[in-house]
Formats: C-alpha cells, sequence, structure tokens
C-alpha cells in the first residue's frame, strides 16, 4: 500500500467516507473522523461562504480537543471536496480557507488546477483527485495531485461508467501512487475487493447518507433503506454531468424516470444547482447502486464498526488473516 503519512496509522478500517453534497456536515465529519475513517465534506455545503470558516474552526478544534484526550488512538484526518469548475467562484476564497486552517487533505472535483495543488502543498497539505477515466487519471498527476479516486460504475453522483476492475487496472499500469476506489462499496467485503484490485483505500458515500448525522430528510434516508441497485438511475439531466440518482425522487419531481431527456453540460452551474426546477441534490437524491447493503439508519460510528466487522471477517475467509 502507498499510503501517505498523514494516514498511517489512523485508519480504523481501509476508508474514505466521501464528500457528499449538502448532505456532510460537521457533526457527520467529526463521527467518521472519531470512529478511524476520513471525513469529508464539500466547502460548497457551508453557506454562505463565510460559514465555510466556521466549519473548519469547529472540526479542527473537535479533532484536536478528542486527539489530545485519546494519544494512543488519534481521530484520522478530515478532507474537504472543492469544486474545480468554471463556475464554482468560491474556489479561490475556500482554497485560502483551507491554507489558512491546513486542511490535511483536499479532493478536487470536475476540473485539476495546478494553482490550488500549489497552495495546498505550501503547507504540507495533500490533494487526491476524482476522475471517472484514465485520461483524467493522467492529467489529475500531471497537474500535481498526490493520489487518484478512481469512481467507477455504480458510484452515488457524478459517476462514469466503467468497470471497476478496469479502470484500476488501466489506472496501475502507470501509476503506483495513492489510489482509490469508489463505486457501489458499502460493505467490508467491497472495501477488501477494492483493495484486491489494487486500490490503497475504498471511497464510499451512498451508505453514509442514511445516518444519523447526515444532512438528509428522513423521506430520502428511508428511500435508501428501502430500495436497491434497480431503484438507480443514470442520467445527465439534473446538472449537465451523467450521474446517479434515486428513483423514487424523479417520480417524486413528477418525472419518468424511463424517459428523461438529455441536458447540455454546459449549462451545469453550482450556483444554481442544476439544469432544471426539480434540483440536485435537494430534490433529486443522488445515489449509487451499492444500497442494498443499508438496512436500518445508525449513527456514522455504528456504520463503521459494521464496515470494520465486515471486512476482518472477510480478510479471515479470503486470506486467512
Amino acid at each position: 500500500m502507498s499510503l501517505p503519512q498523514v494516514l498511517q496509522g489512523r485508519l480504523s478500517v481501509p476508508v474514505v467516507g466521501s464528500p457528499l453534497f449538502i448532505i456532510s456536515n460537521p457533526d457527520m465529519v467529526i463521527a467518521q473522523c472519531k470512529a478511524g475513517i476520513v471525513g469529508s465534506f464539500p466547502s460548497l455545503n457551508a453557506r454562505p461562504a463565510e460559514v465555510f470558516e466556521q466549519w473548519l474552526i469547529k472540526i479542527t478544534e473537535e479533532l484536536d480537543a478528542y486527539n489530545q484526550d485519546n494519544p494512543d488512538n488519534p481521530a484520522a484526518p478530515f478532507a474537504v471536496n472543492q469544486i474545480v469548475h468554471k463556475s464554482n467562484d468560491r474556489l479561490m476564497h475556500d482554497v485560502e480557507m483551507c491554507v489558512k486552517y491546513k486542511v490535511p487533505i483536499v479532493i478536487t472535483s470536475l476540473g485539476a488546477r495546478v494553482e490550488v495543488n500549489d497552495a495546498i502543498h505550501s503547507y504540507g497539505g495533500i490533494v487526491i483527485h476524482d476522475v471517472i477515466n484514465n485520461f483524467f487519471a493522467k492529467k489529475a498527476v500531471e497537474k500535481g495531485a498526490d493520489g487518484i479516486i478512481a469512481v467507477a460504475s455504480g458510484a452515488g453522483g457524478h459517476a462514469g461508467t466503467l468497470s471497476p476492475i478496469a479502470l484500476i487496472h488501466e489506472i496501475r499500469e502507470w501509476f503506483d501512487g495513492f489510489l482509490l476506489l469508489g463505486g457501489s462499496i458499502s460493505t467490508g467485503n467491497g472495501v477488501l475487493s477494492a483493495q484486491a484490485m489494487g486500490a490503497d483505500l475504498a471511497y464510499v458515500g451512498s451508505a453514509f447518507i442514511a445516518t444519523q448525522e447526515a444532512n438528509a430528510s428522513d423521506d430520502y434516508k428511508e428511500a435508501i433503506v428501502e430500495s436497491c441497485a434497480d431503484d438507480i438511475v443514470y442520467t445527465n439531466l439534473f446538472t449537465g454531468i451523467h450521474g446517479n440518482y434515486l428513483k423514487p425522487s424523479i417520480i417524486n419531481a413528477g418525472l419518468d424516470p424511463d424517459n428523461l431527456p438529455e441536458s447540455d453540460p454546459s449549462k451545469m452551474n453550482f450556483g444554481s444547482g442544476g439544469t432544471t426546477s426539480a434540483k440536485a441534490w435537494k430534490d433529486i437524491w443522488g445515489c449509487g447502486q451499492g444500497i442494498g447493503a443499508v438496512k436500518n439508519i445508525p449513527t456514522c460510528g455504528d456504520m463503521v464498526e459494521r464496515l470494520k466487522t465486515e471486512y476482518a471477517e472477510a480478510r479471515a475467509r479470503v486470506l486467512g488473516s
């Protein structure tokens, strides 16, 4: 494994909780980190812009206090997701806040920019960039990313169409650095499978929407518990970029999930939040195909405990350890 120094000895299970637009909040991130996985959130979840600094203060202070009280079992570091898209007019403000508070890990999405990577590297932070194919993986590394998140078929939110086996293989042919895999991973079996394919860590998102700390409506959480892979719809209608969404929310918006029109990718706008009157991710609920394993609405800590137990059982079954 090629884990960065900041993660060595800090994880109870090899998992990063992916940033969930609108859903992730400080309480969720703190709970994930204390449980031993990387907790993360999109900076744009903190609105207006001034709230982002308040969130960083809360997270850093609470995790610092926890680490002082638990020197032998410190929390995992946290991460902030920066949407590197031309419509995000907050990007450089939010990057400056990351520099000010020395955010350990920054996850960049929808674009890779050298100046963003340089800013995070200025204080020793690391940047991991999410990609849906090998081409964008190479571009990210060329522009200075320290690691790659391979977002494969079945992932929640904006996702690609490539098999995780093919995607990881192609990236590993030339990249021996820090590599994560996302896409339908919601069990310990899935975490071990990601490592078997060549990833260092698993990237888990949709399962955490149905947790008590998540900033999702009760209806959203219950829909995840009650749904399965067949209830996921892949479309670009709502943001201009293809992603996976829960079918019940599309029906509730008065749309036919089997006959959705195509959207214009150039209309993507993170200021307005979408391209239709039914907004992603507020009205149209993002979700990946791995939710069949979600049977209840636990705390983040209990969710991590389940992953830990399943991961240990999977290792014992497959590896005898």
